[in-house]
């Protein structure tokens, strides 16, 4: 089968909503369209697959209905209802919404509860700003609707119609699957100063292992983590810590308090560095904040300002990472490369701050309670040299075999 779910308020979006399910079912699709209006004067349409008293119904809570009349806990709460609803579902090969602001609210969490894979395509007012909030770790495909999702007219049935023929086109040429590579896989994170590390591991591993390499900008820590909980990875080898800089200090990129608790969840083998931990993430120049003006920045491109971590903040980042890889039971294997943490914290680079590393190293060295399984490893080498590649890969290998 490959059946397409529909889903929106169409106290506010039916005509729009069903556009889009009659040219998906027109392309040759199943569709199920999910009604998830919260209005207490609206009345349930006969033409509706899914209404929203049954969608409710999946909310843990049951809530009473003098509990939804505003409308913001009524979002959330029909959001949360919708999600265990779309999970219970066996049949979603697909799925698409489309809607404003709480449309999209409501809509997304349930799209992000679905594995990496299944289509998920969102048509929202909001989707040419900053979507990260609604895509979070996943493969959620958001156009931006133009016009309001109010009402059909010459440019929102060419936005609509272009969605309805890309979530059938994704549901009905689907790849054979996630899994259909034979080699295990294994995440693996990457900043552009690690770059050289990460591709010799990469390149050391490639014919054993599917490597799957995450760009470390605050999702990609959680995109890793997301397979990991969902039983996809093997292992991972997280050469680029630096998202806990951005989370502990204020930047751009940060991971969330989640980080390294999947390894934790699932106890798979975790292999671990300091990757490119000597910074913090900002746009522009003009962009990083006044308190920080006065500290040492480099600007990285155009649009990216880095600022160094202080010797404090290398301290406190250094607690944060031991403290979360003390929870985790299964292998653990930490590297510390004594001679720089990216390819702009080596003399005569701009990062270069021994005192900072140190208060790193030493604040990893205090907090890991080590165990014949949880081990840290300090090397006199860079990051970036072709031995600590070597001996990531290594100690990889020797984690797999713990495992």
């Amino acid at each position: 089968m490959n059946t397409v779910y529909v889903v929106g308020t169409c106290d506010t979006k039916g005509g729009e909503l069903r556009y889009l399910r009659d040219l998906i079912r027109d392309a040759g699709c199943d569709v199920v369209l999910v009604d998830v209006s919260v209005s207490e004067f609206h009345k349930e349409a006969a033409d509706v697959d899914v209404q929203p008293s049954e969608v409710a119904g999946f909310h843990p809570n049951r809530p009473k209905a003098e509990e939804l009349k505003d409308r913001g806990k009524a979002v959330a709460t029909m959001s949360e209802a919708l999600v265990k609803f779309i999970r219970s579902r066996p049949d979603v090969d697909g799925i698409i919404g489309a809607g404003g602001t709480g449309g999209t609210a409501l809509i997304a969490p349930a799209m992000r509860a679905l594995p990496i894979g299944t289509p998920k395509m969102l048509v929202s007012t909001v989707a040419s700003g900053n979507v990260a909030p609604y895509v979070g770790p996943t493969d959620i495909s958001m156009m931006y609707s133009v016009t309001d999702v109010s009402g059909l007219n010459r440019i929102s049935r060419v936005v609509l119609a272009n969605a309805a023929h890309s979530i059938a086109g994704m549901v009905l040429n689907k790849p054979t699957g996630i899994a259909a590579d034979e080699r295990p896989a294994i995440g693996l994170t990457m900043f552009g100063v690690t770059t050289p590390c990460v591709q010799a591991v990469t390149r050391t591993l490639e014919a054993e292992f599917d490597c799957l390499v995450f760009h470390a900008t605050g999702t990609g820590g959680q995109s890793m983590e997301k397979l990991a909980d969902s039983g996809l990875l093997v292992s991972a080898i997280d050469v680029s810590t630096t998202e806990v800089c951005d989370y502990l200090v204020g930047g751009v990129f940060p991971c969330t308090a989640d980080r390294f608790r999947a390894f934790a969840r699932t106890k798979l083998p975790y292999v671990g560095s300091c990757g490119a931990l000597d910074m913090v993430n900002f746009g522009a120049m003009d962009t990083v904040p006044s308190q920080f003006r006065s500290r040492r920045l480099h600007v990285h491109n155009p649009q990216v300002t880095l600022m160094r971590t202080t010797a404090e903040e290398c301290n406190r980042i250094g607690e944060w990472i031991g403290q979360r890889l003390n929870l985790c039971e299964g292998p653990v294997r930490f590297l510390i490369p004594e001679l720089g943490v990216s390819a702009i914290d080596a003399p005569g680079q701009p990062f270069h701050d021994p005192e900072a590393d140190s208060a790193l190293f030493t604040a990893l060295e205090r907090t890991l309670r080590r165990t014949d399984k949880r081990k840290l490893i300090r090397v006199p080498l860079h990051i970036n040299d072709p031995q600590f590649a070597d001996l990531l890969v290594t100690n990889f290998r020797e984690a797999l075999r713990e495992h």
